[in-house]
This record gives C-alpha cells, structure tokens and sequence, in this order.
C-alpha cells in the first residue's frame, strides 16, 4: 500500500505571487514610458516648430506673408506629432524692418504636454502638464536682394 504525503498549502502559490508582483511593477513602468514618449514627442514638436518658422520667416518675400508662412509652418510642425494649436509662436528680429539682409530672427515657441491618461477633472484640480519652450535663431540672407 501506497502512502501519499499531504499536500503542503503553499504548493503554487509562487507562479500567483509572481505574476501579481510582476503585473504591479509593470504598471508604472509602462506609464513612465508612456509619459516620457509624449513628452520626448512634445520636445521634437516645439524644436521643430521654431526651426522650420524661423526658416519659413527668413524665406519669405514680404514681411506681411513672413508672418503668416512663420505661423503656418509651426502649426505644421506641430500638429505632425499630434499637438495641434497648442504652441504659441513668437518672432523677434534684431532690425527694422525684419527682413534686413544680415538681420536676425529669433522664434520662440512653447507647448504645453498633457501627461496620458489622466481624466480632465483632475487636470482642473492639479495642473498635470509640462512645459516646453525651444528657440531658434535665424538670419536672413546676407546677399538678400531688397525689395
């Protein structure tokens, strides 16, 4: 006859506690990657924005169509890593008026990145979001022919 030895209680409970340890660790680990992919993505949006408005501006024919091609190229740029409207622009030149052959044009720009997956009613109460500014300058074409 054959004796069998008591099942011990403790008998695979190792394979729960490691998935449970390993799905808690897991969880802000993957929203940290999260959070730092959108922001990494909201730093390329803003340091391509004043780039290519600084280039678009420095480009331009007319200061009035300088402006405008400026504003539209870090919307552009913008909304290419899904930010939309959300920067503010603002060009500065070191002349009057600001397409002096040999003047500088200095864009700035700021987001503001929302960090994923928190609800909107907690955005009111605590503001969740990073900011995040770049600027560029750039000059106009020394040899620029004047209007």
């Amino acid at each position: 006859m054959r004796r069998s030895r008591p099942r011990s209680a403790e008998q695979g409970s190792a394979v729960i506690e490691f998935v449970f340890l390993g799905i808690l660790l897991m969880i802000p680990l993957v929203y940290l990657v999260l959070m730092l992919g959108r922001l990494q993505a909201g730093a390329y949006a803003v340091s391509a924005a004043v780039r290519e408005s600084g280039r678009a501006f420095v480009t331009a024919d007319t200061e009035d169509s300088a402006h405008a091609r400026a504003q539209a190229a870090a919307t552009l740029a913008m909304e290419n890593l899904g930010f939309g409207d959300a920067t503010s622009l603002t060009i500065t030149c070191s002349s009057s008026p600001c397409l002096t052959p040999g003047a500088d044009v200095r864009s700035e720009a700021e987001v503001r990145v929302p960090l994923p997956l928190i609800p909107e009613f907690a955005r009111a109460v605590v503001p969740l979001e990073m900011p995040l500014r770049a600027e560029n300058l750039s000059r106009v074409d020394p040899f620029r022919a004047l209007p």
